[in-house]
């Protein structure tokens, strides 16, 4: 490693590379834990049983993660980095262990708590301990490949998870440990090398509580409204309530301490505010939308949830190959506006797109769709990310790369909640209207068997029980649900609109450092030269004397 470059240290390529590869594995794991788990809760059930236990399984992880989003950011920016990502990828590797050991329901819904907690620190602290190290100028190549990530784990986890369920779902759990232990020795061989100087400061338990307890409130109405209770029941109306009046005294505490969790001052920046708005925004039309794809591949094309993910390849494809290309882009510009601007452009065109489809539309056309939202993502996922790191102080990369994780996930539970009751509406009038109809036209015996599994009220949260329907009713099911779709997808195309207006209002700021021809600090992780502080190319021996002097500095404080 080098001297110090703007008060940020360089770290020459195999140090880089080494450190990149540490991150990526932490996140691949985390963002693995979110998807792999969908297509083997059946087997799981099935084993140790507790079937109303089951969507808390998924449910317990993602509210750990979400709340604890924030906090990681804070405690990164008070403690230093590397303590507090150790502790999320150790937490993290605890929870995968325990989960599968796991003898019962409730023990793996704890388990599944444990993970997510750990999940929170790696899903953030990897954009911001790589913006200690790269110059903004710089990140952008660095954040694409954490976006290829993303992509990847989208398509790898129901695939892994489809194939550990035939064999032995516990392996989901096992695979992570390995794989968490060998993240935890790489960064912390490279870290290590990274100096930090810890501040003064009292944590603010209090604004902690109140914000983790807020958002739980929160989610637990958005996860559970439309499901386990209807939206105007007591239940969901009061976590509402809770949530908002927590909130509000969230934002009380935190404007009268010293060490905010979430430091309200950062909103008094025009970048920081717009870019975590249109984070919410396409966080909501992201997730909101994607999960419904691989519904209308499996009641209406027939697929398994493991060849699902298998046909999503095409979207998956388009995100990792824009979000890398995207990242060295700006690296090269120097600029960031364009690119979420044109990424919600795309996404717009791409909503519509989806409201094309029918029954009888080819997979071949369904894989273009695809790949046009897995642009328009591409473009999107990383770019805002980095407009919020250079815009705030670096005293304050922590807190203000965890907000943009947290809003944009924030923004995903408001997307599958609001366009779910849509869907569930629009599903409730269609299937009103087509049902009756298809079951008078069976012979009695079908008549019966339809009624047992469900007549006019049959789930289609269950694609093999529709797939498994006489003919006309089946066909009625799979137009009602594409009817439906179609309502979903012109309803984010609009919102999809929101996001664009607001990318357009971001400033079109210069990214602080300079380009890859005389860039401030790491090495390009795709093969190029590093760089040294004002745009000298490191020679190989000034790389190795400045290396060995800033080991010895790090030693001594350490």
């Amino acid at each position: 490693m080098t001297a110090l470059a703007n008060g940020r240290p360089v770290l020459h390529a195999r140090q880089i590379r080494l450190l990149m590869f540490g991150l990526m594995t932490g996140m691949l794991l985390a963002a693995l834990d979110q998807t792999i788990v969908g297509t083997a809760l059946p087997t799981i059930v099935g084993e140790l049983g507790g079937i109303n236990h089951y969507s808390w399984v998924v449910t317990a992880y993602l509210l750990a993660s979400t709340a604890s989003t924030p906090l990681y950011g804070k405690m990164a920016d008070l403690y230093g980095r590397r303590p507090v990502f150790l502790f999320s990828i150790g937490t993290f590797l605890l929870g995968s262990l325990l989960a599968g050991l796991s003898q019962n329901m409730t023990q793996l819904v704890v388990t599944r708590g444990v993970q997510g907690l750990g999940a929170g620190g790696l899903l953030t602290l990897a954009f911001t301990i790589i913006s200690d190290v790269v110059s903004p100028r710089e990140r952008g190549r660095y954040q694409g490949l954490f976006g290829a990530v993303f992509g990847l784990s989208s398509v790898a986890g129901p695939l892994v998870g489809g194939y550990f369920a035939e064999t032995n779902w516990r392996w989901i759990f096992y695979i992570n440990v390995p794989l968490a232990i060998l993240a935890i020795v790489v960064c912390y061989h490279v870290m290590r090398l990274v100096p930090f100087q810890r501040r003064e400061h009292a944590i603010d338990w209090l604004g902690a509580g109140l914000l983790v307890a807020g958002v739980s409130c929160l989610l637990l109405a958005l996860s559970w409204g439309g499901t386990q209770y209807r939206w105007g029941s007591g239940v969901i109306i009061g976590l509402f309530v809770a949530g908002a009046v927590l909130g509000v005294l969230f934002l009380l505490q935190e404007a009268r301490v010293a060490e905010p969790i979430l430091p309200l001052r950062l909103f008094r920046i025009g970048t920081f505010s717009l870019a975590n708005l249109a984070g919410f925004v396409l966080g909501l039309v992201m997730f909101g939308s994607i999960i419904f794809i691989p519904l209308y591949l499996q009641i209406v094309k027939g697929a398994s949830p493991t060849r699902s993910g298998l046909l999503m390849l095409p979207m998956m494809a388009g995100i990792i190959v824009t979000s890398i290309l995207t990242g060295r882009a700006m690296s090269r510009i120097g600029r960031y506006k364009w690119f979420p601007v044109a990424g919600s452009a795309v996404l717009v065109a791409g909503m519509l797109l989806f409201r094309q489809l029918q029954v009888a539309t080819s997979l071949w056309v369904a894989f273009g769709f695809m790949v046009v939202i897995g642009v328009g993502l591409g473009l999107c996922m990383q770019s805002l990310i980095l407009a919020v790191q250079n815009a705030v102080d670096p005293r304050d990369l922590g807190a203000g790369t965890s907000s943009a994780t947290f809003f944009r996930s924030l923004g995903g539970s408001f997307g599958v909640a609001i366009l779910g009751a849509v869907l569930s509406s629009q599903l409730t009038r269609h299937l009103a209207d087509r049902l009756p109809a298809a079951i008078a036209q069976l012979p009695p015996q079908q008549q019966a068997a339809v009624a047992a599994s469900g007549g006019a009220n049959i789930s289609i949260n269950d694609p093999k029980t529709v797939l498994a329907l006489p003919g006309p009713v089946r066909a009625a099911i799979q137009s009602a649900f594409v009817e439906s779709l179609h309502l979903v997808f012109l309803t984010t195309g609009l919102i999809a609109i929101l996001a664009v207006l607001v990318t357009l209002a971001l400033p079109n700021a210069q990214l602080r450092g300079t380009g890859p021809q005389g860039a401030t600090g790491g090495a390009d992780p795709l093969g190029g030269k590093a760089a040294a502080p004002g745009g000298k190319p490191l020679t190989r021996e000034s790389k190795e004397e400045a290396a060995a002097e800033m080991e010895a500095k790090s030693q001594t404080m350490l």
